[in-house]
Order: C-alpha cells, then sequence, then structure tokens
C-alpha cells in the first residue's frame, strides 16, 4: 500500500505543479464564474465551487506532504553521506533533525561565531 501512495503521490505532485494543471484549475473558476447568472449566483452555485476546492485541498495536503517528506529523506540521507565523506566534518551534525530546539540554537550560535571570526582574518 506504501508503494503504491508514493507512485500516487509523486505523480499527482509532479502533475499539479504544472502550468497545465494551474490552466485547468483557472479556466474551472473561470467556468464556474461565467456560469454565475445563468444560476442567479444561488447558494447551489456557490457549494459547489466551496466543496469541490475543499475537497481537493484536502486530498492535495496529504499527496503533497507525502513527497516533501520523502525529498527531505533522501536530502537528508545525501547530506549524511558527505558530512560521513569528509575526514574533517563533524560527523555529530549527521542527525541534527533529531536535535532539540536548544541545541540547534546553540550550534547555530557557534556557526555564526565561526562565520565573524573568519570574517576578521
Amino acid at each position: 500500500m506504501s508503494d503504491v501512495f508514493h507512485r500516487a503521490a509523486r505523480k499527482v505532485s509532479t502533475a499539479a505543479g504544472n502550468p497545465l494543471a494551474f490552466a485547468v484549475a483557472a479556466g474551472g473558476v473561470v467556468l464556474w464564474l461565467v456560469t454565475g447568472p445563468m444560476f442567479h449566483y444561488s447558494d447551489t452555485w456557490q457549494l459547489v465551487i466551496n466543496t469541490a476546492t475543499t475537497i481537493i485541498t484536502f486530498l492535495m495536503v496529504f499527496m503533497i506532504q507525502e513527497t516533501q517528506n520523502r525529498d527531505s529523506k533522501a536530502i537528508h540521507l545525501k547530506l549524511d553521506e558527505l558530512l560521513r565523506a569528509v575526514e574533517t566534518a563533524r560527523t555529530r551534525l549527521v542527525d541534527l533533525e533529531d536535535m532539540t530546539d536548544e541545541e540547534l540554537k546553540n550550534l547555530e550560535l557557534e556557526f555564526r561565531r565561526l562565520r565573524m571570526e573568519e570574517a576578521r582574518s
């Protein structure tokens, strides 16, 4: 099930990021606007666009989040490999995503201090 969802999410995410998808969505909105006078701007007419956009948005959130999670994991693994391959790299940075906010803040301050020292030299 996970592989099927991943493949579907990847395809949907790719398709949604396509200019054609935007054109289709914009066309749908224009069509909805044009039909307004035909339906006398009724509550049902408004409900159609509200329901459609809510359903599409709800489903797209899960599809795009899955794709983002997978891409993020791949980037982390690539960076981990680079850190391990460089002898002078601090391998404690491999699991930064697991650090507490305080640990990240301290590390950020340390890097800021190192940049300032380097700028002075």
